[in-house]
């Protein structure tokens, strides 16, 4: 079994959170949505001694992918996003770019997987589970092996994402959590796109919105 670390930067006027994933054995990274300053992302991996390798999103709001073209370009590290957020990454207004940064903002991902998906990525083990809700195709990232799950904007300690912009459903949103995260075990830790971290046990215990 591989040698895992995680560590965070928070980023951008928003505040967020953007994570790592590491293997150690390797020396290479994962980062979880770079919302901005691609220059500090890769400097912090650099730091740890960490290559850059493969850049997820969790979903195409602009403070949580802004950052990405330019660490792709950085590190040549491919885009990762779920298939069904393809139109808002490619939309200026319905990813909120022209709202959070005063302009345009679109790209493509390399790869679009599918909720479900197992993926192996520098001998890293991730799940993609579909949670919409804050946005139609936002997801998240189980690794089993770090017993973790980053999050996104789908659940916060003691909250959920909003689901007023556009594609947004607070009926959905709660669905996701209920019938996608709050399956896994109650011992993993959760890693927001915003806030403190928290774990599945607690979420279930005292989450006012679905607990």
């Amino acid at each position: 079994m591989a040698r895992l670390s995680t560590a965070s930067l928070t980023v951008g006027d928003l505040a967020v959170n953007c994570w790592f994933l590491a293997n150690e054995d390797m020396k290479e990274a994962l980062v979880f949505d770079p919302g901005d300053e691609a220059e500090q992302i890769l400097a912090y991996a650099d730091q740890k001694g960490w290559k850059i390798t493969f850049i997820l999103l969790t979903h195409g709001h602009a403070d949580h992918m802004g950052g990405a073209e330019e660490l792709k370009r950085l590190t040549k590290a491919p885009v990762y996003a779920l298939e069904e957020e393809a139109p808002m990454l490619k939309n200026g207004k319905t990813n909120l770019s022209v709202f959070i940064q005063r302009r345009t903002i679109t790209m493509e991902a390399d790869e679009y997987v599918k909720d479900g998906q197992e993926l192996t990525l520098s001998g890293i083990r991730l799940k993609v589970l579909h949670t919409p809700g804050h946005t139609p195709g936002g997801c998240c990232y189980y690794c089993e092996e770090a017993g973790c799950v980053f999050a996104g904007d789908t659940l916060f300690q003691g909250s959920v994402g909003r689901s007023d912009f556009p594609g947004g459903s607070m009926s959905q949103l709660i669905r996701s959590v209920k019938e996608k995260l709050f399956l896994l075990p109650d011992t993993a830790k959760v890693y927001p796109g915003h806030g403190e971290e928290t774990s599945i046990a607690y979420e279930k215990k005292y989450n006012p919105f679905v607990g």
